[in-house]
């Protein structure tokens, strides 16, 4: 059953809508369960300044993207690497300590949610082939 607090995260839509204004930009399907993802953003070497998306997805997916357009931005594009390598762990390993600056991901990466990684690693596993990291 999904809970309220991944519902709330879902419904923050403040990077909502594609503006046609990115300096990458990509679109990922998740071919278990056809969620879609299209990504714009506005990024140079060293960071992300902006990321907006569109979704056709669960509310796992919409509440990753939500989460993931809010958090990335301003952090330094190895550390965001760093960060989403350790995030992608937790799907086979537990006890693994989420860095602070993403621990909203709790909500999302826990064993109650286990069989719709896929589905909120979608997000993260497009900013990295975007940023081509």
């Amino acid at each position: 059953m999904i809970n309220n607090e991944i519902i709330k995260l879902a419904s923050n839509t403040t990077n909502v809508g594609l503006k046609n204004k990115y300096s990458h930009k990509i679109s990922l399907k998740n071919t278990t369960c056809g969620d879609k993802i299209t990504l714009e953003l506005i990024a140079d070497k060293k960071k992300i300044s902006s990321m907006k998306y569109e979704t056709i997805s669960c509310v796992y997916c919409e509440a990753s993207a939500s989460l993931i357009s809010r958090k990335i931005k301003n952090i330094n594009l190895t550390d965001l690497k760093n960060d989403f390598t350790i995030l992608k762990r937790i799907s086979y390993k537990k006890n693994i300590e989420i860095p602070e600056r993403l621990s909203d991901f709790k909500k999302l990466l826990n064993s109650d949610n286990f069989n719709r990684f896929k589905c909120i690693f979608l997000p993260i596993d497009a900013v990295l082939k975007a940023l081509k990291l």
